[in-house]
């Protein structure tokens, strides 16, 4: 058995053949593996020096062959990895011929997919299995002839949208996948059973994690005569303390120097580390940060009542990429470096910029970037005897996509605060505005829940009170701040869609200030949700107040009322408009592209809006994909939808924004 760390360039290259064996399973890998694998290559991409990236091993044996024909080989283990890399391949190459570059698209072809002067089934570099062989070889010939349904086709059509969706530089990319992209390739020797080696690297057991290569690789570091009185002493409280989040927390360790270090490298990246350091020494300082780690995610094991209410709120926000940071200045907080009150301000600035962030529906992937670099970029200028570090941490966060007021203030009131993650903050911002109202007596959250004051599912009485667009209504407001508040969970399911009337004898008896304003409430109208969302998003602005520079503090109006939109831009590419039935056909129309499962979650979530019976509409344009959308709509009403719709395809507001000027 010989093991080597081979880049992807080397394994297609020159004359040879993978076959994938027939105990091997069809391929299966899904969106959120080619997503991974693609933000994992668009990030090398992005870099000015990208580094090695570590993908896993590649398991093969030599068949034997007759003399001239190609090299062919058995693919034992990692016939997942390399079928998605050939297929993306495939997918760069047609998508080089697109763009005129033919030369590119035939290099790719002729030295990355196929064998070029073989014939027969010697001609492609890969052989999949059975199940997946005709619509791979078709994918690779370039035919046309691609309807039968597949994961391998599902493979192809998912990074053909991305190469497109961000206009890739064809052969920057080409370099990227093919010399950055790192395997440990393992040739089997004659003496090896395949079939046993197999099932040993695909054991029921447990697998070997990154965390356990590091600690194998520590004690070979340690004399013996003190690797059990280090194990007991250092290693295994630190384990059963993290348990299953100790690979992760050592990737963040590594992190909080101001490099991103991805899952599958960080074996590779602490063993560098370790060669460079006393292994001893090393080990006693990632179990003193392991400690502060461990109350990122229990924030009941901290002590000090202030700051471990700080915690448990960053907890709740779900982002974890703010650990990195928030490891160094809780390592300064105990250090006595800074003060508590300092760690206290640090932790509310970072919960203003997250969740200002997410009512603004800006994407979190390049987060771990910004909080991987920003403890370096707070202290190389600390020492300016003007500046504080919550000064300084502002300052730079301020430049990171940090939302002003008058973006802040219209996230607040459009966008979707219920559902999966997303209640968990809606439960946030309503718990903090009641905390604004400064009650003599702290208020316990622990036994409230979320209730819709419009429900969730209409009865004919609330039909007829919404009026004649109810359905426009509900699908709009339903899961939005305006309509949203807290009550006693044993009261939840109880008044669930009871009338206004009955809910408000409800909210009345409620000792929560947020339910004292549907006292004199005499409907519960689209008017009224959103005229209380306006007013809710001006507590929220004072709680989370504006930390960048003041002059850019704008508050505006929201409404899109009296303004006609000229530009669209979507995704990089720039529509003229003259209407706003224009901006939501080009939305849909990109959406339906780009994200088909996302529009087809919209067509489930918005039936008045986009459905495939045009009988259902009062005035419709038909889609490229054959589904018709409502455009007898106001401005107002177009203008909701885009947003619901572009949240619900997980794209972000800086991927989608509309010019307006002011209607003559």
């Amino acid at each position: 058995m010989q093991a080597s760390q081979t880049k992807l360039q080397d394994i297609l290259d020159n004359t040879r053949q993978y076959i994938i064996p027939l105990f091997q399973r069809p391929y299966s890998w899904k969106k959120s593996e080619w997503q991974t694998l693609w933000d994992d290559i668009l990030e090398l991409y992005t870099t000015d020096s990208p580094r090695i990236h570590f993908m896993g091993s590649i398991v093969t044996s030599q068949i034997p062959s007759v003399p001239q024909a190609v090299t062919k080989y058995s693919l034992i283990d990692g016939q997942q990895r390399l079928t998605t890399i050939v297929i993306l391949f495939c997918a760069l190459r047609d998508y080089a011929k697109k763009a005129e570059e033919q030369r590119l698209a035939e290099e790719i072809n002729d030295k990355m997919l196929v064998n070029k002067f073989s014939e027969g089934i010697d001609y492609y570099k890969l052989q999949p299995t059975q199940a997946d062989r005709q619509v791979f070889q078709n994918i690779i010939n370039n035919e046309e002839n691609l309807s039968n349904y597949s994961d391998i086709l599902e493979c192809y059509i998912f990074f053909d949208k991305q190469l497109r969706k961000n206009r890739i530089n064809t052969r920057k990319i080409k370099q990227i996948i093919g010399n950055n992209l790192s395997f440990i390739s393992i040739l089997l020797s004659a003496d090896d059973d395949p079939y046993l080696v197999f099932e040993s690297l695909n054991a029921k057991g447990r697998p070997l994690t990154q965390a356990d290569l590091i600690r194998n690789y520590f004690f070979m570091k340690i004399k013996t005569d003190k690797q059990e009185s280090v194990y007991q002493q250092y290693w295994l409280p630190m384990q059963d303390s993290l348990g299953d989040n100790l690979t992760e927390f050592i990737r963040h360790y590594l992190t909080k120097s101001g490099n991103v270090v991805k899952q599958n490298d960080v074996y590779f990246v602490i063993k560098e580390q370790i060669n460079n350091k006393e292994a001893l020494l090393y080990l006693q300082d990632l179990v003193k940060f392991s400690k502060y780690y461990a109350k990122l995610l229990d924030p009941n094991l901290e002590q000090q009542e202030q700051v471990r209410k700080c915690l448990h709120r960053i907890n709740r926000l779900d982002i974890a990429t703010v650990y990195p940071f928030l490891l160094n200045y809780y390592d300064e907080w105990t250090q006595n470096q800074i003060t508590q009150q300092d760690f206290i301000d640090v932790l509310k600035i970072i919960e203003n910029f997250i969740l200002r962030r997410f009512v603004c529906n800006i994407q979190t992937q390049g987060l771990n970037r910004i909080f991987a670099s920003l403890y370096l970029q707070i202290i190389k200028d600390i020492d300016l005897a003007s500046q504080t570090l919550v000064d300084r941490l502002k300052l730079v966060l301020q430049t990171q996509g940090y939302p002003k007021d008058n973006e802040f203030r219209e996230g607040l009131i459009q966008v979707k605060l219920y559902g999966g993650n997303r209640s968990e903050k809606a439960k946030i911002i309503l718990e903090s505005i009641e905390e604004s109202f400064n009650h003599k007596e702290q208020v316990s959250f622990d036994n409230l829940s979320i209730e819709h004051i419009m429900p969730q599912k209409l009865t004919d009485w609330w039909q007829q009170h919404l009026g004649e667009d109810w359905e426009i209504t509900h699908e709009l407001l339903i899961h939005s701040l305006g309509n949203l508040t807290l009550t006693a969970s044993e009261y939840n399911s109880s008044i669930s869609n009871h009338n206004f009337s009955d809910k408000q004898k409800q909210f009345n008896n409620s000792h929560l200030e947020l339910n004292k304003y549907f006292g004199n409430q005499e409907t519960w109208k689209r008017e009224d949700i959103e005229k209380r969302a306006e007013y809710l998003a001006d507590i929220a602005l004072k709680i989370w107040n504006y930390f960048g520079d003041e002059s850019m503090k704008i508050i505006q109006p929201s409404s899109v009322t009296g303004k006609t939109p000229k530009l669209l831009n979507m995704l990089g590419t720039e529509y003229h408009v003259k209407s706003w039935r224009d901006v939501l056909e080009i939305t849909l129309n990109t959406i339906a592209d780009f994200e088909p499962d996302s529009f087809k979650d919209i067509m489930e979530q918005f039936p008045r809006f986009v459905g495939l019976d045009d009988k259902n509409f009062r005035d419709t344009r038909k889609l490229k994909n054959g589904a018709f959308i409502e455009v007898n709509l106001p401005a107002k009403s177009i203008y909701a939808f885009c947003l619901k719709a572009i949240e619900t395809a997980e794209l972000s507001q800086e991927e989608w924004d509309v010019e307006t000027i002011l209607r003559t």
